[in-house]
């Protein structure tokens, strides 16, 4: 039994999205992440050469655009500008406008906060002007090792095969039985 995709997105995002999408079928859904701390994008520019430590934080710009500000400290003898051109040439930076902004410490600019905004606009049925919208500020290490603990739980739950979480019962992500929670959440 495997989850694959488990975070917060992709992951509970992804649930999300899916709820989304059944209420208003036809339309189109936003994803605006931030502002905060990207963890993916922060490893991918702590992995370049002449790198020491870095930050990328996500600065959401409206219907799914990115600015990327990049903080890097760098190792001694390390050319910025090399540094720089590495970053956007990177194809985890190069679709979204990137600033990239040498500091002495990162830690000093360092915040685990991160948020998302999803947002569908669409039709239920024949009715238009569907809007519906979801919003999270979170600490980003800690919400995505909730969700790893919410689906190891599920995953014990489940039969053998390889899932995303939109494919695991919701309910499924809660320690009490179903009963339970049926009680009291519905």
């Amino acid at each position: 039994m495997s989850v694959i995709s488990a975070g917060w997105d992709p992951g509970s995002d992804s649930v999300v999205r899916v709820m989304m999408q059944s209420l208003a079928p036809k339309g189109l859904t936003y994803t605006n992440f931030g502002p905060g701390m990207s963890m993916g994008h922060s490893v991918c520019v702590r992995s370049k050469k002449g790198v020491r430590n870095a930050l990328s934080v996500t600065i959401p710009l409206g219907e799914s655009i990115h600015r990327r500000m990049v903080y890097v400290e760098l190792e001694n003898g390390a050319k910025f500008e090399e540094v720089e051109a590495a970053i956007k040439a990177d194809p985890y930076f190069s679709h979204d406008e990137t600033h990239v902004f040498e500091v002495d410490n990162v830690d000093n600019v360092r915040d685990m906060g991160h948020g998302v905004n999803l947002v569908r606009k669409g039709s239920s049925g024949a009715t238009p002007n569907q809007r519906i919208e979801f919003n999270m500020s979170i600490n980003n290490p800690a919400l995505t090792g909730q969700v790893l603990v919410n689906v190891a739980r599920a995953s014990m739950r489940l039969a053998p095969g390889c899932y995303t979480m939109p494919e695991i019962p919701v309910i499924d992500l809660l320690p009490q039985s179903r009963e339970e929670i049926i009680s009291t959440l519905v």
